[in-house]
This record gives structure tokens, C-alpha cells and sequence, in this order.
């Protein structure tokens, strides 16, 4: 319902942008790059996580996981040497016309298998040497640790590819409000934190599937420079290819939607005279 929510949001923002056509103030923006860095949170739906292996074949479902926030000190998210362990968003972008942006990004997320949890598990594990060898047939099952420990969270990495649509709404002086909205792919390359049955923990980047997400934002620009921007996106994640294990055999597969948060600093840079020149006047 959330992720709903997040959707009817977008949806409402992009439908107030365009019905404001005649009305909202006119910016050059052609030519002008931009970057932005800021932080996150995320919400996922529950998934069905299907583990396979030379000797195991079995599916868990409805897991539910949540994110994991880092605490907030000087030294977690200002410090250079530190600054990619919270759930973090970067992104670098460039003007192709007045209204349209295109621009790469990494959404920097966590996902974190909430531990102790009930869940259904299906399938069969043979010779594990622990006490979950058996077949399993739609049976109850406690997600404790010496079964399972399943994390994205160096991360849930989410590098995509954005077109937003650009549009002022207000100025005045040298502040300016405009809005943001559009759609964007990416692949998932995450560092996932995995130890399953008796195997040692895993915990290596690995290409494993891809994304899509749609994203609006509200853009409080300062000095015709400096910015400020919440954003609201929600998105789609297919991992079929996800490592649990140094043996190159034992893979797993999962997809889910998701929810972010954001709130992001950044500036403009602009590199033609004309965009430079007319935002000026602008403002």
C-alpha cells in the first residue's frame, strides 16, 4: 500500500506539472549539468527467495526484510572515509533540452532479512550436515541464523539510468521551486551478506538481475547553484542470479517491489552561456 501510495503521488505531481503548462515561469536549462548526493530510506515488499545448490533445492516465501539505517553521527555521513556506509544516493545529469534531463545514478540501498521470522518453505536439502536435512512440503519454518542469514548490504546497489521532465514553478528573488519526474532502468549489482546451512559467510559483488523505478521530486534551488530536493520513488527488482556461497553452483533468485525516501543535496554547472545567462535573468 505504500508503494501504491508513493505511484498515486507521482502520478498526481506529473498531472498538476502539465495542467500548469501556461501558467509556470519559463528557464533555459539547456546545457547545464548537474550532481547531487543525499540519503534514504526503503520499504520492500515481501518476496519468495528460491535457493538452489548441488544438493539443495527449496523456496522460502513471504519473507519479509526491512533496510537498516545508519546512526546518524559527523563521522557515518560526512567523514570522506565513510560516506558510502549509509543507504546513500548519488547522481550525475545533464540538461539534453529546456524540459528533459537524462542523468546516471546509484541508489545505494540495504535489505535486510528480518531474522526469527515464520515463513513456508517447499523443496528438499540433502547432506548438509545440520539438522535441516528433509523434504519440505509447504511446512512452517523459524528463520534463525544457523539456517539462514540473507542481507544486501553493501548493498543493494541499483545503478540506473533516468529522463526527467523539468518544470519551474515558482521564483522569486534568488530561489526557485521547480518539480521533477520520470522513469529510469538499472541493473542490481549487490554485495549480498549470505550464510546458508554449513557454509561459510559470502559476501562479494555480483551482477545479479535488474530494476526499474518511477521518481518525483520537488527541486528548492538557492543562488541559482545550490539545491535541495525530496524525493519519492517506487520501483520494481528482479534478482535471478543472486551468490550465496563461494561454490559458483549455489545461486538464489528473488523480486520484489520497492519504496525510497530521499532527501538530496546538490548543484548546477553550467557549462553554457546561454543556460547560465538566462537562469540569471530569471532569477
Amino acid at each position: 500500500m505504500k508503494i501504491l501510495r508513493i505511484l498515486l503521488i507521482i502520478s498526481t505531481i506529473s498531472g498538476f506539472v502539465k495542467a500548469q503548462e501556461t501558467n509556470r515561469p519559463k528557464m533555459n536549462k539547456k546545457g547545464t549539468f548537474f550532481a547531487y548526493w543525499g540519503w534514504n530510506r526503503s520499504n520492500y515488499t515481501t518476496s519468495d527467495i528460491h535457493f538452489t545448490g548441488k544438493e539443495y533445492n527449496f523456496e522460502l516465501t513471504d519473507v519479509v526484510a526491512k533496510d537498516r539505517q545508519s546512526v546518524f553521527t559527523f563521522h557515518n555521513y560526512f567523514n570522506p572515509t565513510s560516506i558510502t556506509i549509509p543507504q546513500y544516493n548519488f547522481r550525475f545529469g545533464y540538461f539534453i533540452s529546456d524540459k528533459y534531463q537524462i542523468s546516471f545514478g546509484a541508489d545505494h540501498m540495504k535489505y535486510v532479512m528480518q531474522a526469527n521470522q515464520t515463513v513456508k518453505i517447499n523443496g528438499e536439502i540433502a547432506n548438509s550436515a545440520t539438522e535441516y536435512d528433509g523434504i519440505y512440503a509447504d511446512r512452517d519454518l523459524v528463520l534463525s541464523k544457523d539456517f539462514l542469514q540473507f542481507e544486501h548490504t553493501d548493498g543493494l546497489n541499483y545503478e540506473n539510468i533516468e529522463v526527467r521532465r523539468f518544470d519551474a514553478l515558482f521564483t522569486r528573488d534568488k530561489f526557485v521551486v521547480s518539480a521533477n519526474e520520470g522513469f529510469g532502468i538499472g541493473i542490481l549489482l549487490p554485495r549480498t551478506n549470505a550464510t546458508l546451512l554449513n557454509n561459510e559467510r559470502y559476501d562479494e559483488f555480483h551482477l545479479a538481475g535488474y530494476g526499474f523505478a518511477a521518481v518525483a521530486s520537488l527541486n528548492f534551488t538557492f543562488f541559482n547553484y545550490f539545491f535541495i530536493q525530496p524525493e519519492f520513488k517506487a520501483g520494481f527488482i528482479n534478482m535471478p542470479d543472486i551468490r550465496t556461497t563461494k561454490f559458483k553452483v549455489d545461486r538464489a533468485d528473488q523480486y520484489f517491489w520497492f519504496s525510497q525516501y530521499n532527501v538530496v543535496f546538490g548543484g548546477n554547472f553550467y557549462l553554457s552561456s546561454r543556460s547560465k545567462r538566462a537562469t540569471k535573468k530569471m532569477i
